[in-house]
């Protein structure tokens, strides 16, 4: 077959042969908006030329009865090869009643799925390694202000105690300078939490235990409940392995088990402990010190005194209980002559000019000194609460009535249901107790005006 004359006239109401000449010379004739020049070969293709001059191909068929156009491109860019393959794929898919533009959007679809659930992924990592390299302590200050309404302020204390860095002056009198040091758990707060296996604080246990196993003891019970918490919460859950593991055997006995104080005031010891106390320079502390004894309060609870806790008209001292929330204890003379002595500073009864808080702080170096004085090794403030239960015995006060004054719980089911004793009734046995230690530490006391309230017996 010839060539066709390249100024040969081009018929566009039929098929043509399509060659690069040919769609060369092809223009939309005058008169004409456009005009298409159709393929021969590949039933559905072809070139749309319009007025302007532009030369797109098309694709054109149909699909269940409606008409489908697909622009397939500009030519030259487009080659005549290229918009062929794309025609010839495109009438396989309507021969066989697919849509393209279905097929399309469900590869679109499918894409777009891929790139959401790709795009999740990382987030998901990088929200993985974020919580990976989430440190003990950030998820430990977390836990303590998210739990700090359920506890006390004591509780909430010994967390902070127990984790701090320490490193800073510890501001106490005659050696502020001197650096505080770390709690226990401190070398534990930063390691990421998905690392605190049981080998670490196996590891930890076995360097605490030696140097303050009392504290570690203390320190390792915190932990414990922090790690179970952790283990609850939906975003620390996945750091954590099935099982506790600051629950382990190693660990206890690392730590070993707590003994039982034995630190107490003998009664022989009575006249010294009260000699070298009221000898301290500090009034205040003299007689925090010897309203411990004489009351068998938590050494926390005599210091949390203020001056309106105490009711003059039915002598009556209110006690911040740890246990039962308050109680109310009885206010015996001497104990009463020690606290009128005192000056008001502020709210506080044993207040500290010192002191942040105006409170004074736990008088443990007075004590320690007193007790150096009086020949007495070991005695603790808490042993004075032990000391004024141990020395009751010597009276056979009844046991319910001293564990009413200590705030210690009723041991049996009469004492808790059915026995009710008044202050007037407490305040009987608690003078009994405190005239009792007087006279064994040889100080004889008056309160009548114009006589000298305490003297030492010669």
């Amino acid at each position: 077959m010839a060539r066709p004359s390249k100024s040969e006239k081009i018929d566009y109401s039929n098929v043509h042969d399509l060659t690069h000449g040919l769609l060369e010379r092809a223009l939309c004739p005058p008169g004409h908006t456009f005009v298409l020049l159709r393929d021969s070969e590949k039933r559905g293709l072809r070139l749309r030329l319009s007025k302007a001059g532009s030369k797109r191909w098309q694709f054109e068929t149909r699909i269940k009865g409606k008409l489908f156009t697909r622009a397939l491109g500009e030519w030259p860019t487009v080659s005549l090869d290229q918009a062929r393959i794309e025609a010839h794929r495109l009438r396989g898919l309507t021969e066989t009643k697919q849509d393209p533009r279905e097929i399309e959007r469900q590869a679109q679809t499918q894409a777009d799925e891929r790139l959401r659930l790709k795009s999740n992924a990382k987030a998901a990592e990088l929200v993985r390694q974020k919580a990976e390299a989430l440190t003990v302590g950030e998820v430990w200050k977390e836990y303590m202000e998210r739990r700090r309404p359920y506890w006390g302020d004591l509780h909430y204390r010994d967390h902070v105690d127990k984790s701090k860095m320490g490193g800073v002056p510890s501001g106490r009198r005659g050696d502020g300078s001197k650096p505080t040091q770390p709690g226990p758990l401190a070398v534990l707060m930063a390691i990421p939490l998905a690392k605190l296996d049981q080998s670490a604080i196996e590891a930890w246990a076995v360097v605490e235990g030696v140097t303050r196993a009392s504290s570690a003891r203390l320190a390792w019970r915190l932990l414990t409940v922090f790690l179970n918490w952790c283990t609850e919460q939906p975003e620390y859950s996945a750091l954590m392995p099935p099982k506790n593991p600051a629950k382990s055997k190693s660990v206890r006995e690392a730590l070993g088990k707590s003994n039982a104080k034995r630190d107490v005031l003998q009664r022989g010891q009575l006249a010294a402990w009260f000699s070298a106390v009221q000898q301290l320079p500090s009034p205040i502390a003299s007689a925090c010190i010897q309203t411990m004894l004489l009351t068998g309060a938590r050494p926390g609870e005599v210091m949390a005194l203020k001056w309106s806790d105490i009711n003059l008209k039915w002598k009556g001292i209110h006690i911040r209980d740890k246990v039962e929330g308050s109680r109310e204890i009885p206010a015996t003379p001497y104990v009463l002559h020690l606290l009128s002595s005192l000056p008001r500073r502020n709210e506080w009864i044993f207040s500290s000019p010192t002191s942040k808080s105006g409170c004074l702080a736990k008088p443990n170096t007075p004590h320690s000194r007193a007790c150096q004085a009086a020949g007495i090794e070991g005695l603790t403030l808490h042993g004075l609460r032990r000391s004024f239960k141990s020395l009751t015995e010597w009276l056979e006060v009844p046991v319910g009535v001293v564990a009413q004054i200590q705030g210690h719980k009723p041991s049996a089911t009469a004492e808790k249901h059915y026995t009710v004793r008044p202050l007037e009734l407490l305040a009987a046995h608690h003078q009994r107790i405190e005239s009792w230690m007087l006279e064994q530490a040889g100080v004889i006391f008056s309160a009548e005006p114009g006589q000298p309230s305490v003297r030492k017996i010669a």
